[in-house]
């Protein structure tokens, strides 16, 4: 091993889960999975992964049993026979192989086009059924609807423990649906699921409480969340370390064990006058362990990929001192460990010159 980047391969241990490493692959959607079953190609996807010295693998947006949870007809379900036989092949290879897995529980919400998804006669589904801020396309979530679909969480995350996951993560980020009950852009609602951030929060709330009602005690729960929104990349839900403290309690205290802080570029300060990241802000205030995410190893971000530019390679320098002072805790790697399984491995033995830009695996999106 190389000693210059020992802090990322030191094991980790949280809600009784061991990690070999710090490092984690970033959920990326890839739309293989026919009719929503995982198949065969996702389970050797992720074995590779594994293989190539991740420590932990969160997958690609999986989603709950609501009709209108998906936006694609091959983006994997978490409920059905089939989809979980497929998850349960994925979690005995990604096992066999030495590495950790868990999938990401996911609804779009708003962000579903009808036209190009699955039960098209129904309407997509939001807090103020907003598509983006101030423009309205549908009617609010009923409190039925609402109800339902955090029991769809809490059935997913049972049926993910009962395959074998090693946990879950609540996909609570960029402008899907969780996110939107966070954000007052999309989130225009009066009644106990709107208005201040204590409401606002409650959904994500009250999910994590019936995932963990309905796993056991020391399931691992992992929440991602972000300031920025696939609607508006500037966007953010707080301003202030005291607003971000008001939005993070009452989800830490709901049984959150691990918070995935999603950002542009993880080498960034969340606020003026301190260096900590978004991650680091999150470990501060919640005394969580906390995982920083944000074009890792490469110099461009994610939006720079989706119009064709080129990412070039990035030290994991600043990384490193970061992890050794105790700012974060792990470390998600999504394109740099799309383009190359063996990421892992070749930045652990001093290989940096041999990672790969481009991989034989299918360009994902980010989840």
């Amino acid at each position: 091993m190389s000693s210059a980047v020992d802090a990322m391969f030191k094991p980790f241990t949280f809600q009784g889960l061991t990690l070999e490493n710090r490092i984690a692959m970033a959920p990326m959607t890839r739309e293989f999975s026919p009719n929503g079953v995982p198949n065969e190609d996702v389970a050797a996807y992720y074995r590779r992964r594994a293989e190539g010295g991740t420590g932990l693998i969160i997958t690609e947006g999986t989603t709950i049993d609501d009709p209108v949870a998906t936006m694609g007809h091959n983006i994997p379900q978490i409920h059905g026979e089939k989809p979980l036989l497929g998850w349960k092949n994925t979690v005995q290879q990604v096992h066999a192989a030495g590495g950790k897995i868990m999938p990401q529980l996911w609804h779009v919400g708003m962000a579903r086009n009808p036209d190009n998804s699955p039960h098209s006669e129904l309407p997509s589904v939001g807090p103020s059924g907003l598509l983006k801020p101030g423009k309205q396309v549908a009617e609010p979530m009923t409190h039925a609807q609402i109800e339902n679909i955090i029991a769809g969480f809490a059935s997913a995350a049972a049926d993910a423990m009962r395959v074998g996951f090693d946990g879950v993560e609540i996909h609570g980020a960029h402008g899907y649906l969780v996110d939107q009950f966070f954000w007052e852009g999309m989130n225009e609602r009066t009644d106990e699921w709107g208005g201040n951030m204590a409401n606002r929060g409650r959904f994500a709330v009250e999910i994590v409480k019936a995932i963990r009602a309905a796993t056991s005690p020391d399931f691992p729960i992992l929440l991602r969340y972000s300031q920025w929104k696939q609607q508006d990349y500037a966007a953010r839900l707080v301003d202030t370390p005291q607003l971000l403290e008001e939005f993070l309690a009452p989800l830490s205290d709901a049984g959150v064990d691990m918070f995935h802080c999603s950002t542009r570029r993880y080498w960034e300060p969340e606020f003026d006058g301190d260096d900590l990241n978004l991650a680091g802000w999150t470990k501060k205030i919640t005394g969580k362990p906390t995982m920083t995410v944000g074009s890792v190893g490469l110099n461009g971000d994610f939006f720079g990929a989706f119009v064709g530019q080129d990412a070039e390679k990035r030290s994991v320098d600043d990384l490193v001192e970061r992890l050794e002072k105790g700012e974060f805790d792990m470390v998600a790697v999504g394109r740099a460990l799309l383009q190359d399984p063996q990421w892992a491995n070749k930045i652990r033995h001093g290989q940096h010159d041999q990672v790969r830009q481009y991989a034989g695996d299918a360009l994902a999106t980010l989840s």
